[in-house]
């Protein structure tokens, strides 16, 4: 099935970008703005499972990677740099390295290719916990998240997949039911014998700890073209923390 896009812009230039987990290809409009008026066609795909694309049980890295590639295929999309946030991250970096002539540049946001402990069961029980059958207020839904979920930004980025399926009836556009079940799945090492040579680069949030300095030497090994770019002042989302020099950065390295 093909991956759900908005795409703004009418380039040549073509920029495909992937969101994080729990995320939507929305989260990156305010940015895809700036690059349309840099002349970049941009691709703001949800994955499976996530925004308007379709709900799969099955959910994994290569089943992603090789939705990306229908997607590319379908559009008929030549040589694009490509761009992926946190697990977004993982699933460019898994297309580079199993399709690496079908890109010109990666960029890989604020993720590394090692294994990472999962860390999102917290927010999946206060999802799961919401009974959308008895609650019909946005307000209502927030007050429950609030209970277990503190970080008010937080709240915010996981309210944005809320939406009126019918007058009265809210539902969230994510297939959590799915997620759940594999979230075993997000944190999963990238491992290839082979390399992406062509430029990477790397993006991490000052104060986020998703890049470490042991993540130097098996980010090399895989993509020994890179190059790691620190935005300050900014956390795992650094894209909307701190716009302006991850914009600016951005930009000059396209």
């Amino acid at each position: 099935m093909l991956l759900h896009s908005k795409i703004l812009g009418s380039s040549a230039n073509e920029i495909l970008i992937l969101h994080g987990f729990l995320g939507s290809g929305d989260n990156w409009i305010s940015i895809a703005k700036k690059l349309i008026e840099n002349n970049y066609k941009v691709h703001l795909i949800d994955q499976r499972n996530h925004g308007r694309s379709f709900h799969s049980r099955e959910f994994n890295y290569e089943l992603m990677r090789e939705d990306l590639l229908l997607y590319i295929n379908h559009h008929n999309i030549h040589q694009p740099i490509i761009m992926g946030h946190s697990m977004g991250g993982k699933t460019v970096m898994n297309f580079a390295l199993k399709h690496p002539n079908l890109l010109s540049k990666l960029f890989v946001i604020d993720t590394s290719p090692r294994f990472y402990e999962r860390h999102h069961d917290y927010i999946l029980d206060a999802l799961l916990s919401i009974d959308l059958k008895k609650i019909n207020k946005r307000i209502n839904v927030d007050l429950e998240l609030s209970k277990t979920i503190k970080d008010v930004s937080l709240r915010n980025f996981l309210m944005k997949n809320l939406f009126w399926k019918e007058p009265h009836v809210l539902e969230f556009r994510f297939n959590l039911q799915s997620l759940h079940l594999n979230v075993d799945e997000i944190g999963k090492e990238i491992s290839y014998t082979d390399q992406f040579k062509k430029p990477t680069y790397f993006f991490k949030g000052e104060n986020s700890d998703y890049i470490k300095d042991v993540d130097y030497k098996p980010i090399l090994n895989l993509f020994p073209n890179s190059k790691l770019i620190s935005i300050s002042n900014s956390g795992h989302w650094l894209h909307a923390d701190n716009s302006e020099e991850f914009l600016k950065n951005f930009i000059s390295l396209l």
